[in-house]
């Protein structure tokens, strides 16, 4: 199906839970898991000017969507500040914003904030809408080590002492062993990480302590735990300080990930560079997380010590995070189908093509349009 008709079908699903809404005097609309099935030729026009904000990692994804959304929406203007996820967050508890961009699922405790931010005693939800490996990225170019197809091999254990500053020479007995036909220079290791309150950090560290728990001894969240090392704010901050200087390591998402080195991962017996696919088969191998509370959410559980064959174990699940109802029903309305639209397969594809994202599974889509088809539009 093309970008046109995902958009006006899922304006016409909008139109008709509108209809539904009103006849019910407030009820949930009528839903459908289909965003193809729609059959009234009645469309719903958003107009308006929309505010998002949020993760980094998503930067590329959203310019792509808001392209291809407002193609069919020219009356829409959609701004999206990437702020980081902590901020985004934030903003949207706060009533700033009509829907945030997260690399961490929402705490219960933020669902239960949530309660004064959405309408008719509604808490928020949050739907993955972003799937992309994390890159693990350093700059070796003295050493002609940079380079897209560039990759020096590290297990989780010895990523972990590197962050940790327990390995501090690129030429440390530990990397030699897994790298022995490198050159590896005499130099020191500099690894530079998230100084904000970051998503992709949690993610990160979520990798380290479960595929390296000897060697990660830190609770995983948002903020960075260790002492080793420089901070550099959100991720075009991490990926420039890794650019600017000989020896540097850090973790951003691949889409950034240019013509830095990147990490070929040890995954069972083999050591796995990132890639969509890659990232894909860990996430579709990963189970619902069922501790997370709220009605709506679709909140995965990453087996970032999976073993799975030709599985990227570093990689983080994007979230949106919205309201199944607003105090403006032309915010619902927008919500409801701009992310019909970012999770439809013409909006995955559009991800994929700007930032090398992974798409989601129609399995996933399914679930996912679940909560979105019940955001009450009236």
């Amino acid at each position: 199906m093309r970008k046109n008709a995902i958009v006006r079908a899922a304006a016409v699903i909008s139109s008709l839970a509108l209809l539904t809404s009103v006849a019910a005097c407030g009820d949930n609309p009528a839903t459908t898991s289909d965003t193809g099935s729609a059959s009234a030729s009645e469309t719903v026009t958003v107009e308006g000017t929309f505010q998002g904000a949020g993760a980094s990692s998503q930067s590329s994804a959203v310019e792509a969507w808001i392209d291809g959304f407002t193609s069919d929406q020219p009356g829409a203007t959609i701004n999206y500040d990437a702020t980081g996820s902590g901020a985004g967050v934030k903003s949207f508890l706060g009533g700033n914003v009509v829907w945030a961009g997260s690399d961490a699922a929402l705490s219960n405790d933020e669902v239960e904030q949530s309660k004064s931010r959405c309408a008719n005693g509604t808490t928020a939800f949050d739907v993955p809408v972003y799937i992309s490996p994390i890159a693990i990225v350093y700059n070796l170019s003295d050493a002609g080590l940079n380079g897209a197809d560039k990759h020096l091999q590290l297990s989780a254990d010895t990523i972990a002492k590197i962050f940790d500053g327990k390995i501090t020479k690129w030429n440390d007995d530990a990397i030699k062993a897994e790298n022995p036909d490198v050159d590896l220079p005499d130099l020191a290791i500099t690894p530079v990480y998230r100084s904000d309150k970051s998503g992709t950090t949690k993610n990160f560290q979520n990798y380290l302590s479960q595929a390296a728990p000897d060697s990660w001894t830190y609770d995983p969240g948002e903020n960075w735990p260790g002492k080793a090392g420089q901070g550099a704010a959100k991720t075009s901050g991490v990926i420039s300080a890794v650019s600017q200087a000989q020896g540097t390591i850090g973790y951003a998402d691949a889409s950034q990930a240019g013509g830095l080195g990147t990490v070929a991962v040890k995954v069972g017996d083999s050591y796995v560079p990132y890639s969509a696919d890659a990232a894909a088969k860990v996430v579709d191998a990963s189970p619902m997380d069922d501790s997370a509370t709220g009605d709506n959410r679709v909140v995965i559980k990453i087996d970032h010590a999976t073993t799975t064959d030709g599985a990227y174990p570093v990689v983080l699940v994007s979230y949106a995070v919205a309201c199944p109802a607003y105090d403006d029903t032309n915010d619902a309305t927008f919500v409801r189908q701009w992310l019909t639209y970012i999770v439809s397969a013409d909006g995955q594809q559009a991800a994929a093509d700007a930032a090398g994202s992974a798409p989601m599974s129609d399995t996933l889509r399914e679930k996912v349009m679940t909560s979105i088809n019940a955001i009450q539009t009236a």
